[in-house]
Order: C-alpha cells, then structure tokens, then sequence
C-alpha cells in the first residue's frame, strides 16, 4: 500500500464527518491525490468543500465528448465562483476514438465499451501520478452503492476516498442553498443523476435517481469504480 498507515489512521478517525476526512486527505496527500468529478446534479458541495481546503487540489473531469451542453458550462461556472485553480479536462485518445469510435454511436450497441473508451482509459491514464482519489458517490444514490466505506482500496496499491457517502438528497439540497452554490440546469427538468447526453434521460417521481442513467439496460455504472481483476 502506497499510503502510509498514519495516514490511514487519520482518515479513519476522522469518520463519516466530510470536512474532516478532506481535511486529512487534502493536507496530508497533497500533490498525491487528486479529485475526480462530474460536475453533475450534486458535485457543487463536494467542490466547495474541498476548495475551502485547498483550491489547487487536481480536479479531474472526464470531458467524454458526449456531454450535454449544460454540464459543459455549469463545468466552467462552477470553477469560477469556487475559485478551483487546477480542473483538468480528460479526453479520450483521439487516435482510439477514431479507431474504434468513429461515428460516435459506440453508445448505443456497446456502452461498456463507449465507457470504457471514454472514462475508464483516460482516467486510468491521468490517475498514473497519483496514491489517491475523491469521489463523491453516496450510499444513497442506489442499490450498488449501499455498502460504501470512507475509503477503500484500490488497484495499484491506491486508495479511493468517498467523504459524503452519508450525506441525503436533502441535507445537500441543504447546504447548497445554504451555501448559494450554482445548480446544475438540468436538474430543473427531472435530471437527479446525469452522465453524457444519449444515455441520460429524466427520472419520474419515485424512481431510484440513477434510473435515468443506461435506462433499459442492466448497467448501472460507467466502470471506473468497477474493481478491476487483478
């Protein structure tokens, strides 16, 4: 394991209580750890957390080329009025997009391989310099998410840190207008949870938030918290 166990320590002591655990992440692993976000529905709390700590942490977005138009400026807007000082666009290898993505339609008969194309490789490839990273997945988000710790393992000896996975739909609606954090535009129109454009669509009433995600198919993740077979 790359992370020493001080440091683990501290990450455990901290507990679920978010501020704490990015406080330890932040300071503790600086220039090791970067944060990786979507810039979706709920990503503006986790932001501003963590730019109260440190402003200059990595943010890493995987700019996948299918995104909605929205999420490209609320992207830019947010990082503006939280003052995030290093948000890295990933893209996918134009060579492989041309290769095995040519019509931009991978989507819609394999999106196993569209995600794996577009997220999975060039977030493994910008992972590289790093020991460890943010996400901002919650327990309550869905079933396959039920089960999350504060950190887990992951491959290469890294670790994954999730501070809000104890964090409601309503305690962030909370604190984001506490807060008066920009929202994403979508989520006026019935998008809880929303990745790229062809396979988002809006959720009823009721329904699980990520049920608007790959709807009509058995995927409910893109692959990058997929464990990966050693």
């Amino acid at each position: 394991m790359r992370i020493n166990a001080d440091i683990m320590a501290e990450l455990k002591q901290a507990g679920e209580n978010a501020s704490d655990v990015l406080r330890v992440a932040l300071t503790r692993l600086r220039g090791r750890i970067a944060l990786v976000s979507s810039f979706g529905a709920e990503s503006a709390v986790m932001l501003a957390l963590a730019a109260e700590i440190d402003p200059a942490v990595p943010v890493l977005f995987l700019e996948t080329g299918q995104h909605f138009p929205e999420t490209l400026a609320y992207r830019q807007e947010l990082a503006r009025v939280l003052g995030l000082r290093d948000v890295r666009d990933l893209h996918p290898a134009p060579r492989q997009i041309e290769r095995r993505d040519p019509e931009g339609q991978l989507w819609a008969f394999d999106p196993d391989a569209c995600c794996a194309l577009r997220k999975v490789e060039p977030l493994d490839e910008a992972m590289i310099p790093f020991d460890a990273w943010i996400t901002g997945r919650k327990r309550t988000q869905a079933a396959t998410r039920q089960d999350l710790t504060v950190v887990e393992d992951a491959p290469g000896g890294k670790i994954k840190i999730n501070p809000l996975i104890s964090w409601t739909p309503r305690e962030l609606d909370a604190e984001m207008t506490r807060r008066n954090l920009p929202r994403h535009p979508l989520t006026l129109r019935g998008y809880p949870s929303i990745g790229c454009a062809p396979c988002t669509r809006p959720v009823a009433e009721g329904e699980d938030p990520r049920q608007g995600r790959w709807a009509g198919q058995s995927k409910t993740e893109c692959g990058i918290h997929v464990r990966k077979a050693s």
